[in-house]
């Protein structure tokens, strides 16, 4: 198990724990598995019920959570610092010690299942799942972390706990702290909690500096695609992108920029100004980059009145030919920049971003990358860069649509 820790001011701690277990890694018929095994975490340990894992930390005023992505999951807790012995030795408990009574399965199930189903009435999520399996079908990428219903009801007791005996190993996972003590009270509290908590733990607690975990290698590149899909809606949803470059790729940079700029989580963003304030043609409209070890999605998203959608389609296409042709100005370019540092920094203040960003960060390259070294990288973008990065990520020949209608 490897280890990263960062001092803070705050009497607040947090601790993750992070396992490489997310939907990436499920075999073919068993889609939503991770997921699944993340909900049955919380119901029960071989020394604590349901009730007990569920009241232990509020009971001190804290909060425990769980979540799964497509390669990872995660088991976080927020508590006071003198009460972060106690948090990272119950995360250690259900990491080695859940039982996952049947009852609580059954029970689990029904909740997934509906969770799907309420998914299913949320189209403006729902469609990046559908774009992505599209965009990545043939790749673990493909499937949905919540998963498909058909696979969901077919999981027992013995799948779980296979999955769970596979996954939840000490060399496949990585804690993280931030807290105010010293770093080595910390790590003595997790190595401690991994020697009673793990039998098998034989290598004990490592640092973080680590071999970055690689992915499956290159994967399936399918040709764009066009899909119009009848929702019978008033309002239209679209999803139009492309692959592009994975978490090792120095690119990744420029092009985290290069969609802020397009449609960052500010009013400023240039499809917001547009679509929205200047014409009022939609709803929402953002873009984002997924990224993983070996793949990535830059994918632009609006909601929109169904007679509007052409319009919109057109003027993107504008912006994004814009960019793919033209240098941003010097001060277009330094206020772009000096918006996504900022955004960093804000963030970089919340201890639960930063010990889930540094989890994540340690298990994709093998140590946890800083905030001023990703800001060095950031400060160092040139216009050219952005222009070229337009040109290959948004291609028009390489774009695929999804549209909800």
């Amino acid at each position: 198990m490897r280890f990263a820790f960062k001092r803070s001011l705050s009497p607040v701690a947090y601790c993750a724990l992070h396992v490489k277990a997310g939907t990436r890694y499920e075999d073919k018929n068993q889609g939503g598995l991770a997921h699944f095994t993340e909900h049955l975490l919380f119901k029960g340990t071989q020394t604590k019920s349901a009730n007990t894992v569920n009241s232990f930390i509020e009971r001190l005023g804290g909060e425990l959570n769980a979540y799964t992505t497509k390669e990872e999951t995660v088991i976080h807790a927020t508590v006071l610092k003198e009460d972060l012995r106690k948090a990272v030795g119950l995360l250690m408990d259900i990491a080695f010690r859940c039982t996952f009574p049947d009852r609580e399965i059954e029970k689990e199930r029904g909740v997934v299942l509906e969770e799907i189903n309420t998914y299913k009435d949320s189209p403006a999520e729902q469609i990046y799942d559908d774009f992505e399996e599209y965009l990545f079908a043939g790749t673990p990428l493909s499937m949905p972390v919540l998963g498909k219903a058909r696979y969901l009801k077919k999981i027992d007791r013995d799948i779980v706990c296979a999955y769970y005996r596979k996954m939840f190993r000490p060399e496949n996972m990585y804690f993280t702290i931030v807290a105010g003590i010293e770093e080595s009270r910390a790590r003595d509290m997790v190595s401690k909690a991994l020697e009673t908590y793990c039998t098998s733990a034989s290598n004990g607690l490592e640092d973080g500096e680590g071999e970055a975990i690689a992915g499956s290698g290159q994967l399936v590149v399918n040709p764009p695609f066009t899909r119009s899909v009848s929702r019978h809606s008033h309002q239209a949803h679209c999803v139009m992108g492309a692959r592009a470059c994975p978490a090792y790729d120095s690119r990744r940079i420029p092009l985290s920029l290069l969609v802020n700029i397009l449609g960052g989580p500010m009013a400023n963003s240039r499809l917001n100004l547009i679509l929205r304030e200047k014409y009022g043609l939609v709803y929402s409209v953002d873009a984002s980059y997924g990224l993983y070890t070996d793949a990535g999605a830059a994918t632009i998203y609006f909601g929109c009145e169904k007679a509007n959608v052409q319009r919109c389609l057109t003027l993107i296409e504008r912006e994004l030919r814009s960019l793919r042709e033209e240098l941003l100005s010097p001060r277009a370019l330094n206020s772009a920049k000096k918006q996504l540092l900022g955004q960093m920094a804000i963030a970089a203040d919340n201890g639960e971003a930063q010990v889930l960003s540094m989890g994540k960060s340690l298990m994709t390259y093998g140590r946890v990358i800083s905030n001023r070294e990703t800001a060095e990288l950031i400060s160092g973008i040139t216009a050219e860069e952005i222009r070229d990065t337009a040109a290959e990520v948004f291609n028009p020949e390489n774009m695929s649509r999804l549209l909800y209608i």
